[in-house]
């Protein structure tokens, strides 16, 4: 095995502040924070001894609440916690099995469930150290070694199962042993060959609705990205890397997003691959999915690429799938979002008309259980641990307690960026200690500044004795851009507007209705209920001209309230109204016209992670000189 570059420090260690806490707690204090009250799939879940869902559900909102409750060091929800773990530990079997089904129902038990509760489980460990979890961990990967010699995988744990060598790597780690190397084999081997999917490439352009398959799936093809370099450390020898797998994932992202990419810097799927469509969907779940993958890419070494693509993720798609207080989710976010409400013929590939409402479970439960994982496991990401010492990964607001050499140190990353352009770091050393502080700096930064003195790397190495408390100020600019989105057919490109790893939108104003109700014994209730939304502000825009004046105003409040009259930092734009048609629900892929409907007028766009309903996708008029329907 090889170690990776980076090494995750713990919830115990590491915790988030200022913007990011605040993001944890109204996490907390929302759905993510009561599934386990008011949400039948994990208050009577058959993991806990009830008769709901056994599979998937509990396992995945565990993934999330249990680095939360830690991370906010929540008595209650710690509490919670251990209730939910115990029930699991209690009922696994006497051979190692530890899902909840019976002997006769385990060949047709789809075993993706057990490499999720096992993830879940090793996170509980690293935030307790309790014991029992190495054990009961290595009975339940002995055991589907043992499953797998006569099941082969099928289902989701087929399309998934590089996620196995998560907890199995952990396992590995602390007690190593042949069959774990065996496991991995049998794992690759029976499960699909993502690299060769990729190398002969068939899924172009959406396979329109209806037409639903393992290969296109959005969630799996947001795991993915980090199959091959998770294989690749897990079986190869000590010594330098290889990079396949950085490799693998570069080119298996560059194809998804040429060919269904979308400004976020995502996939579309809706829920399977939809094209570059501005009302094609994507699933919350391969937001935080994906985030999931970025970040064990930047761990193994693949560049810090993966840091940006991870930072797109969580300021723009995570936030935006989620109401502010976080009572309510998407299924599906569109870049061109001007109604959520019940679609009579829904436009998305294999969704129904409800997917992109807001609400408790709209189309389907998994994003449901899935997306608390989004905002824990990015503070995890902030400051990591190398040979040498410290690294700053995602440019989020968290403290580092840890001791280096056997000196206590706490390094504290303050920032308010995304919304403002640089950072501090202080460390406090109790005694003198060497070691190195790595800081990182976004690929679109520029006139970067550590303590006054430029800059050229995106990385800044400061290698010294650290005594007391020493403070350093990273800083940097960015450029507002402008860039082009082609659609292919209609060969005329939109545009979206970027600042460093902010997109940002046209907000629309939202009129909210409240939908109160219950289906197949599952209550929707304030605030868990469901809610349409109608636009009541134009939408119908075109740029006028590519300059963009950047305005900033300060952060205040939380980081991504639906206040875009106060958006902490904007870009201003001309543009001019045309005839742009709202279709069934949704505005209409591109204008009708670009003739001009009325005068020019500055209008403003926000970050779009702070936006319900949008547009982020516009024509620029001026690229015409006969601008004409189309």
């Amino acid at each position: 095995m090889r170690e990776p570059k980076y090494r995750f420090f713990t919830a115990k260690e590491l915790k988030p502040s200022g913007w990011l806490r605040e993001q944890l707690r109204i996490q907390a204090e929302g759905l993510c924070g009561n599934l386990d009250k008011v949400w039948p799939d994990i208050r009577d879940s058959r993991w806990i001894g009830g008769d709901r869902e056994g599979w998937e559900r509990v396992p995945y909102w565990l993934d999330g609440f249990i680095p939360m409750a830690w991370l906010l060091d929540d008595e209650d929800l710690k509490r919670r916690a251990r209730f939910y773990i115990d029930a699991i530990l209690e009922r696994q079997n006497g051979d190692g099995w530890i899902c909840p089904c019976s002997r006769e129902e385990r060949r047709l038990y789809d075993v993706w469930a057990v490499f999720l509760v096992c993830k879940a489980l090793v996170l509980y460990h690293d935030c307790t150290g309790d014991e029992r979890v190495h054990g009961a961990v290595y009975r339940a990967l002995k055991s589907l070694y043992f499953h797998l010699e006569t099941t082969t995988l099928f289902g989701w744990g087929s399309s998934r199962w590089f996620e196995c060598l998560i907890p199995l790597r952990w396992l590995y780690e602390r007690a190593p042993e042949r069959w774990m190397t065996a496991l991995a084999v049998t794992l690759k081997t029976q499960g699909v060959n993502w690299k060769a999917l990729f190398h002969d490439w068939p899924y172009g352009e959406s396979q329109g609705p209806g037409r639903w398959n393992f290969m296109t799936h959005v969630v799996n093809l947001a795991m993915c990205l980090k199959s091959e370099a998770l294989y690749e450390s897990f079986m190869a020898p000590p010594g330098p890397a290889r990079n396949a797998g950085a490799e693998f994932a570069g080119e298996a992202l560059r194809i998804l997003l040429r060919d269904h990419g979308m400004p976020i810097g995502h996939f579309t799927g809706d829920e399977c691959l939809a094209g570059r469509g501005p009302i094609a969907g994507t699933e919350l779940c391969g937001i935080v999915e994906a985030m999931y993958s970025c970040e064990w890419l930047l761990a193994l070494g693949a560049g810090d690429i993966w840091a940006d693509r991870l930072e797109s993720l969580a300021f723009n798609g995570l936030p935006a799938a989620c109401s502010a207080d976080m009572w309510s989710h998407q299924y599906d976010q569109m870049s061109n979002q001007v109604q959520c409400a019940r679609l009579e013929k829904s436009h998305f590939t294999t969704n129904n008309g409800e997917a992109h409402l807001f609400g408790l479970e709209p189309h389907f439960g998994c994003c449901t259980a899935n997306f608390g994982q989004g905002w824990p496991k990015l503070v995890l990401s902030g400051i990591l641990g190398e040979d040498s010492g410290l690294a700053v990964g995602a440019i989020v607001p968290c403290v580092l307690d840890t001791a280096v050499e056997g000196v206590p140190v706490r390094c504290e990353l303050q920032t308010g960026y995304p919304f403002e352009d640089g950072y501090r770091v202080i460390v406090t050393a109790e005694k003198p200690v060497t070691f190195s502080l790595s800081l990182r700096f976004p690929a679109s930064a520029r006139n970067i500044r550590v303590n006054g003195e430029v800059v050229s790397a995106a990385r800044c190495v400061i290698q010294k004795t650290w005594k007391g408390k020493t403070e350093i100020r990273a800083e940097m600019d960015f450029a507002a851009e402008m860039v082009p989105f082609s659609l292919g057919k209609p060969d005329v490109p939109l545009f979206f507007c970027r600042r460093g790893n902010l997109v940002f939108a046209l907000p629309v104003k939202a009129r909210r209705e409240k939908r109160e109700y219950t289906r197949d014994g599952v209550e929707r209730k304030f605030p868990y209920c469901d809610y349409e939304l109608y636009g009541e502000s134009p939408w119908n825009f075109a740029f006028k001209g590519g300059g963009l004046r950047f305005v900033r105003r300060g952060l205040e409040g939380p980081a991504f309230a639906r206040d875009t009259e106060n958006a902490p930092v904007s870009l201003r734009a001309l543009g001019v109204p045309v005839d742009w048609p709202l279709v069934n629900g949704a505005a209409f892929p591109f204008p009708a016209s670009l003739e001009p409907l009325g005068a020019e007028e500055e209008i403003k766009l926000v970050p779009y992670g702070r936006t319900d309903l949008r547009m982020t996708l516009l024509p620029l008029l001026d690229m015409f000189s006969n601008p004409v329907g189309y």
